[in-house]
């Protein structure tokens, strides 16, 4: 499987906490996106998608959400629910997002810009092209 948690270092004192987010330092890529998700109902799924050579690095600014990672052969879920916490999702990976708790906020840092042929978005298609890898 193509991910892993990656614990962001907190800095802090009586005033507060502080993430840094640094490309090609505790983020494995360089930066060429960042973008945010909120306002998901809970009832709502989103993502069911794959990329073909995309990397991202969410993290749950705010709020709770489930992710299911998929890789082909085997269906993972992990939780997002620290702001210090970022999931790490390589290339290749079909990803799925559910259970938004209320006021749930992700960001998203992506190694490449927006190019909509880079998605795949059709599952059965996903697991063919993973197969003929």
């Amino acid at each position: 499987m193509n991910y892993k948690l990656i614990k962001m270092n907190i800095h802090g004192d009586e005033r507060g906490k502080l993430v840094s987010i640094e490309g090609g330092q505790n983020i494995p890529f360089e930066i060429k996106r960042v973008y945010y998700i909120f306002d998901t109902l809970p009832n709502q799924e989103r993502g069911k998608h794959a990329h073909k050579e995309l990397e991202q690095i969410i993290i749950a600014i705010d709020g709770a959400c489930q992710f299911v990672l998929d890789d082909g052969q085997k269906r993972e879920e992990i939780w997002l629910n620290r702001p210090d916490v970022g999931l790490y999702i390589g290339k290749n990976m079909w990803r799925e997002m559910r259970n938004f708790s209320y006021g749930c906020k992700l960001m998203v840092l992506a190694s490449t810009h927006y190019d909509e042929n880079e998605y795949i978005r059709n599952y059965e298609e996903f697991k063919k092209q993973k197969n003929n890898v």
